[in-house]
């Protein structure tokens, strides 16, 4: 038994070790409701209509919660260590990186901070973007390609870079391409 997990949560990796890759890493790409299906039988809570790509890597299912017609592209990790939520009409974009949890690195042991991440609705993280851990990226935000955000961002503005900056603010909420 280990010191840091009770034995519920070892019990999940377990069975998540075993279910993701046969059912679902490898199921057809157009299977959006199996996938769905699967996450929220490990305790994910997934809206309607959500389309997560099967290279998508989903750390703890049962610490992720997606809205209603939000995407996680091609080869996204939700590296979520702490709870993880994303909103509706939000698209993550291939290779980006959710980043949940961190370490202590002035402590003797190195201590996890499973700390989260929450973005918000009518958002898109462009390829690439690193999201850190405890970061809240409110509504109506797009993240540039490859930025690297570790601060909250304010909701209706543009950001790139690294660290991420303000480019510029939206007077309108962003239309979100969705396929229908």
């Amino acid at each position: 038994m280990s010191r840091y997990y009770p034995i519920r949560e070892i019990f999940l990796r377990i069975l998540w070790g075993l279910i993701e890759p046969l059912f679902f890493s490898y199921s057809p790409r157009l299977f959006y409701g199996w996938r769905n299906f699967i996450l929220r039988g490990m305790g994910a809570r997934i809206g309607k209509r959500v389309q997560i790509y099967p290279s998508a890597r989903i750390m703890y299912p049962w610490l992720f919660e997606i809205g209603d017609r939000s995407v996680i592209s091609w080869d996204v990790k939700v590296y979520n260590l702490g709870k993880i939520s994303i909103g509706n009409n939000t698209v993550i974009s291939q290779y980006s990186h959710l980043c949940g949890g961190t370490h202590d690195y002035e402590s003797t042991n190195f201590t996890l901070l499973p700390k989260g991440l929450a973005i918000g609705s009518n958002v898109w993280i462009g390829a690439d973007a690193f999201i850190g851990p405890g970061v809240k990226v409110h509504d109506g935000v797009v993240v540039a390609a490859r930025a690297v955000v570790v601060k909250d961002v304010p909701a209706l503005t543009v950001v790139a870079g690294n660290p991420a900056r303000l480019v510029k603010k939206l007077d309108i909420v962003p239309p979100m391409l969705y396929p229908n």
